[in-house]
Formats: structure tokens, C-alpha cells, sequence
């Protein structure tokens, strides 16, 4: 369990020790610390360097002064340690500069009470820092990007120092902090092997030419086959290369590979190379390895606990998952917003769901996008099954579209409420999700099947829609009731419009992850269709003076 706390937004006056006395037979190295941290303060250039020498101005004052890394004689063996730790930061996606790691290594020989004072401080100004980044990342969600509504739980630096003081394995104290989940693990391991392929090179593009298929000879299978054994989607045992075949012949074990290889990118596994396989391959490892940066750090926004039950939706793979324990119940592809109607970032609890539900239609949509038609064709209210009432009240009469006077009406003239009945030709199809939330986001079931075909899915307001809306029914409703498979399409067919209550709340996680690691060990990347890792990279570019891949 991480060692998280809210409340950072302190306005710290900035104040010295000024005549505060210490203790009656201070050390030269206590006097010298004093110093430091006055000097410190003073010297501070940001609100958050400010805040961080404050706290650590009480904190050393209540301890009398007393060191926590260092004696007299030198560097004891705990900064050693935490130098160490901080230094190796980079094994998490972060920067040891950010740390003071140059400065620190600098120091860790000195004799001097001056320069020993100044070690004492900068270790624990470094572990402040990796202890906050660990726990609630470099960046604020919301401000990285302001279609995040993730509101990570901060680590109080008074928490950090408190805890540190006391700790006697200060790697046994980090992991504390550090995100306590298989799946962090998971995608930590897969950074450092790429970042050590990165070392040997990496991969060169594969050329461009007619699509590669089965049972054909071409230099370029050499060099997809070369590729795919060293992503490991091509095993030594399965290549034939290896008992003497032809390296150039695409053959059967071949086929096999490519389409594991288009699985973990989120692309048709039809065990050809066309254009978008072959965009895949030819992404530089530098490219992943920033993508799996970036999504180690939206892992330390994320709670460690999502919920023993959970639905887990991911916009970048337009892929839903239905969680209990570290089981996948079920899943199935999703269709998400578009690029311009993008859908947001955020947790919620599915509290209900609605058989043949109506729609009442967002009043943007109905202005930007049905308005043109009704002023082309009237009737195309009726033929479509929609009502029309006067107004959004609550005792809004409905109106005779007949009675309008169309050609008066435009989107700023607008005030008309449009409901469609519910039946096969509502947007909502015949189940909606509800996890009630300010964006009026939710899971819903859709007349337009074909769309899940497509590798990417970007093509609603914003709501979630679902491939298969009665098994998601089941799953979500297995704890409520007598709703088996049959009662829910019985209902369906009646046509009757059924509110169905759900015995508990069940957690729903709208997030947005271009990398991550499954448990068979298999390094998944998707397209950054909503351009959120740009604006990552930019944030985390911008957080500090060091770099962040």
C-alpha cells in the first residue's frame, strides 16, 4: 500500500530559524546544518522548492538537528544507500537528475561539516522528491491535460520524512510508494529490455513494397523474420530459417508470428504485412520506449485498487473488460469517441442499467446535426421515431413538428427537446450502461455493428458503445437477481422499456493507455488517436530541468 495523502495546496510563508536556538551543545555539524538550511530557503527559486526546505526545516528542528544520512566522520551507510536508490531511478521512468544525483555523488566522500551539512539536505530534498514522483507521479493529470479527470492521492512531504526516519531498509521504504501492482511491474521489466535493445541498435526500417503474404519469396520476409524473432513473436523452435529453409519463404510459422505480432498492436490478424503492419514494425525503439515511459506514469496516477469487480475501458485500444480478482470475466472492442469529440478520462460506478431505453438527444447533436435534415424533410422526425417537445421542463408539451415554422428556426434558435423512442433504429440500441457522471458519458448498446470490424473505433459523441450489450448485461447483472441470458433478450424483445438496479455499485475506469505489459508477458502498443501522449510528453518535458525517457 502506498503511503499517499491529500493535501500539497499549502501557501508556506517562506522563514528562517532565525533566533530559534538549538541545542545547548550543538555540533559543528548540527551548526553547519542550521546553516544550510537557512541558506537554502533564501536561496529557493520555485513555490515547490520553497515548500520542500520549509518542511524540512521543521522537521530538523524538531529532531534537534540530528542527521539522518550523515555523522561527523562522513557519509553513513543509509546515504549511501539512498544515493544509490536515487540514482537508479531511471529503472522507474524517472529522471535521476531530478534527484540531485550529480550533486549527491559529488559529496558522498567529503569530510568537511560544510560539505556534509549540504549531503545531509540534498538526500533529503532527493527522497522528498523520488517518494512524491513514485507515489503520484511527475505530473498533474488535469494539467498535463485538461480532458484528465484522474485525481491522484499526494504524498504530504511531512508524510515522507515522518516515515523515513524510522525506516531500516530504505529500499523496502520506496516500494511503499512506488505503484504495488502487477501490471507497473509488468511494464518496468519491458522498459529495461528495450531500453538494453536500444543499446545493441535497435531495428532498422523494413523497406516499403507490395504487401507480404503467404507463400511468398522476397528479401524483405528475411528481414521480417530477423525482426520477429527479435521481438520474440518468432520462436527459435518455430523458425524454420534455423533447420535450413529458405529465410526469404513467408511460411507457415511465419503466418503464426505476424499475426501475434498484430495482436499486441491492435490490428487485424490476417497474417499479412500491408501498410499498417508495416507501420507497426517500422515505429523506432525509441518511439516505444517513450510510450512506455509515458504509461508508467499514468500507472502512478492510477489507485492500486480498481476494485475487485470492475469494467476497465481502454480509449486507446477501444477494448472493454469486465475484471474480478486478476480475471478477465469477459471482453469485448469498443467503439469511443472521435478525435474531435473525444471521450474523456475519468472513474465512476455503474449504479443501473436500461432496457429499450429512449434517447433524448444532446441538444449540440440535435442542433448541429439533425436540425438540417428536419429543415430538409420534416418527416424525417417521424420516420425515425422522434418526439418533439417544447421545451427541456419537466412539463414540456410535445409538439407537432408540422406546427413548426422550420425555415425561422436555426442552432441559436433552438429550444426544442427531441426524445427517440426506443427500438432497432434508436443510437442507444437496446441497453444503456449508467454510471451516472458530469460528462453524461455511458456504455450503451448501438445499431451500427459493423463499426466493431474496424481496428480503430473512433467514431462516437463521446459515449462508449459496446459489442455485445446483452453478455455485458449478464456479466454486470450476475449479482443482481435472476438475469440470465434468456430473461434479458425476453425483456429486450418485449420492447418494454426496463430499469434494472444494480445490487452493488461496480467500478468503471475510463482510462487511456498506449503501452502495456499482459500477463503472458506480451508488450502491447496502440496509436495515440487522441494525441494524449504528446501532451504527456510535453508536461513531463516541461515539469523539470532534466530529460524524462
Amino acid at each position: 500500500m502506498k503511503l499517499r495523502a491529500i493535501g500539497l495546496g499549502l501557501c508556506l510563508l517562506v522563514f528562517s530559524l532565525g533566533a530559534a536556538p538549538g541545542p545547548a551543545q550543538a555540533s559543528p555539524l548540527q551548526n553547519a546544518l542550521e546553516t544550510q538550511l537557512r541558506a537554502g530557503v533564501g536561496a529557493a527559486a520555485t513555490d515547490d522548492e520553497i515548500e520542500t526546505l520549509t518542511v524540512l526545516e521543521r522537521f530538523y528542528q524538531a529532531r534537534s538537528l540530528e542527521p539522518l544520512w550523515v555523522q561527523e566522520s562522513g557519509a553513513g551507510p543509509k546515504a549511501r544507500q539512498l544515493s544509490a536508490l536515487l540514482a537508479a531511478a531511471d529503472l522507474d521512468a524517472l529522471d535521476p537528475a531530478d534527484y540531485g544525483t550529480e550533486a549527491i555523488a559529488a559529496l558522498l566522500d567529503s569530510t568537511t561539516v560544510t560539505a556534509l551539512a549540504e549531503l545531509e539536505v540534498r538526500l533529503t530534498q532527493g527522497l522528498i522528491r523520488f517518494a512524491a514522483d513514485l507515489g503520484q507521479g511527475r505530473t498533474t493529470p488535469h494539467v498535463a491535460d485538461p480532458e484528465l479527470f484522474v485525481f491522484r492521492e499526494e504524498v504530504l512531504r511531512e508524510d515522507v520524512l515522518a516515515a523515513a526516519a524510522g525506516a531500516q531498509d530504505l529500499e523496502a521504504f520506496l516500494q511503499r510508494y512506488r505503484p504495488n501492482t502487477p501490471r507497473y511491474d509488468r511494464q518496468k521489466a519491458a522498459l529495461a529490455e528495450y531500453r538494453a535493445l536500444a543499446t545493441q541498435g535497435g531495428w532498422q526500417p523494413i523497406p516499403e513494397g507490395p504487401t507480404l503474404k503467404p507463400e511468398m519469396t522476397d528479401p524483405r520476409v528475411g528481414l521480417l523474420r530477423a525482426r520477429l524473432r527479435l521481438w520474440g513473436d518468432l520462436k527459435p523452435e518455430n523458425d524454420l530459417a534455423e533447420a535450413g529453409g529458405d529465410p526469404d519463404f513467408y511460411d507457415e510459422p511465419m503466418v503464426e508470428a505476424v499475426k501475434w505480432m498484430q495482436y499486441r498492436h491492435g490490428l487485424t490478424q490476417d497474417g499479412a504485412v500491408g501498410k499498417k503492419s508495416l507501420a507497426a514494425l517500422n515505429v523506432p525503439i525509441e518511439t516505444r520506449i517513450e510510450q512506455m515511459v509515458l504509461n508508467l506514469e499514468r500507472r502512478r496516477w492510477m489507485p492500486d485498487d480498481l476494485g475487485r469487480r470492475h469494467i476497465f475501458v481502454n480509449l486507446a485500444d477501444q477494448l472493454l473488460k469486465l475484471v474480478e480478482g486478476e480475471k478477465t470475466l469477459l471482453d469485448m472492442p469498443v467503439v469511443v469517441g472521435k478525435p474531435y469529440h473525444s471521450t474523456p478520462v475519468f472513474s465512476h460506478s455503474m449504479t443501473y442499467l436500461v432496457m429499450n431505453p429512449y434517447w433524448n438527444v444532446p441538444p449540440s447533436i440535435a442542433r448541429k446535426e439533425l436540425l438540417p435534415k428536419i429543415k430538409q424533410d420534416v418527416s424525417y422526425l417521424a420516420s425515425n421515431n422522434f418526439t418533439l417537445f417544447s421545451d427541456w421542463s419537466s412539463g414540456a408539451s410535445v409538439v407537432d413538428p408540422v406546427t413548426v415554422n422550420w425555415a425561422t428556426v436555426n442552432r441559436n434558435s433552438f429550444p426544442y427537446k427531441l426524445r427517440q423512442g426506443s427500438g432497432d433504429g434508436n443510437a442507444l440500441g437496446r441497453l444503456k450502461f449508467m454510471f451516472p457522471n458530469r460528462f453524461n458519458i455511458y456504455l450503451h448498446d448501438t445499431p451500427a455493428k459493423a463499426l466493431f470490424g474496424k481496428d480503430e473505433r473512433t467514431f462516437s459523441h463521446g459515449c462508449i458503445r459496446v459489442s455485445d450489450p446483452p453478455g455485458l448485461a449478464e456479466a454486470v447483472l450476475a449479482k443482481t437477481g435472476d438475469w440470465p441470458l434468456q430473461r434479458i433478450n425476453q425483456t429486450i424483445a418485449s420492447g418494454e422499456r426496463r430499469i434494472v438496479t444494480l445490487n452493488e455499485p461496480l467500478p468503471v475506469h475510463i482510462s487511456y493507455l498506449t503501452s502495456w505489459v499482459n500477463k503472458d508477458g506480451s508488450v502491447h502498443f496502440r496509436k495515440d488517436v487522441y494525441g494524449r501522449d504528446a501532451k504527456l510528453a510535453e508536461a513531463l518535458l516541461g515539469a523539470r530541468a532534466g530529460g524524462w525517457r
